[in-house]
């Protein structure tokens, strides 16, 4: 598997402006609902369950929120750097 494979270009934002946790995690759910046909909001509430069993943060400003959906075929990144960490 290429990284290209699963880290679509659509699925990269490299300033991205948030104020909060919560936004990050709307954000990129926004952008892997859009970019397999999947609702946001879907996304959003696996990627909330998933924190609440544990923090997907990893230290230093670096985070790999997860989860498993159902109806999603293929494994999908989305890439955010945060405008201020």
């Amino acid at each position: 598997m290429e990284l290209a494979d699963i880290l679509l270009k659509d699925c990269i934002v490299a300033c991205a402006k948030v104020s909060s946790k919560r936004q990050l995690l709307q954000l990129l759910s926004q952008k892997a609902g859009e970019a397999v046909g999947l609702d946001p909001r879907d996304v959003f509430e696996t990627l909330m369950n998933r924190e609440k069993l544990g923090s997907t943060g990893l230290g230093n400003g670096i985070a790999i929120p997860h989860g498993k959906m159902a109806g999603l075929e293929k494994v999908l990144a989305v890439f955010v750097r945060l405008e201020c960490p």
